[in-house]
């Protein structure tokens, strides 16, 4: 079972409640940040499955967070906790709590907002492949992808770290015997870098193997 990766944004005070390491013992990989700068800077370094903020912590409504998060994942589900004074609209996140309630309630919330049940969803590294909605998670970025581009991903993620030969990459992702013309195999390769890689241009996951192939390095 893939464990699913949280960012949580809070800061720690004695009268206010701290969710990061409860949810460290609930089986969640937790990732934390202090406050929203820091926040943004690891979306793209661990790729979080949801994230959730502590506003009460924050000393704040948390909204300027949710739409810095919306700017760079408009499809990250968000989980907002207030303080029972505060009040925030219904949009601002894909759930909000108010203080007090428990580690437990927050975890029910969690789990209906988490993309997929792990059978529809491949992770490697981070690379999250969701073949349902044909949509790839990577760096902070969410694309859609074509059949074709989940067919190939779905390919070099069952092989990572292999090299993947051009000829039988082809076959199998165009279900084809022939392999006269394989120069559409780059532009779709092209096409992946661009969901994926923070550069496309100097691919850190998705490396061109001269002569032989395609590697996809986690």
């Amino acid at each position: 079972m893939k464990t699913t990766t949280l960012l949580v944004i809070e800061v720690k005070h004695a009268e206010i409640p701290s969710f990061a390491s409860d949810l460290q013992k609930k089986g969640f990989d937790v990732h934390i940040a202090q406050n929203g700068s820091k926040a943004i800077g690891l979306l793209k370094e661990v790729s979080p499955s949801l994230v959730v903020i502590n506003a009460a912590s924050l000393r704040s409504t948390g909204l300027r967070i949710c739409q810095s998060i919306r700017e760079k994942d408009a499809k990250l589900p968000i989980i907002l906790i207030l303080e029972d004074d505060k009040e925030v609209s219904k949009e601002a996140a894909d759930a909000i709590l108010t203080l007090p309630f428990t580690v437990q309630k927050l975890v029910n919330r969690i789990k209906p907002l988490l993309p997929g049940d792990g059978k529809n969803v491949l992770h490697v590294g981070p690379i999250r492949l969701d073949l349902e909605k044909r949509r790839v998670r990577c760096l902070g970025k969410s694309t859609k992808l074509t059949p074709r581009l989940v067919t190939l991903l779905h390919l070099l993620m069952d092989k990572h770290g292999e090299v993947v030969e051009r000829e039988p990459l082809f076959k199998k992702a165009w279900e084809t015997n022939y392999t006269g013309d394989t120069r559409t195999l780059d532009v779709h390769i092209s096409w992946l870098r661009r969901a994926i890689e923070l550069d496309p241009d100097n691919p850190k996951f998705l490396k061109t193997i001269r002569g032989v192939g395609y590697r996809l390095d986690i």
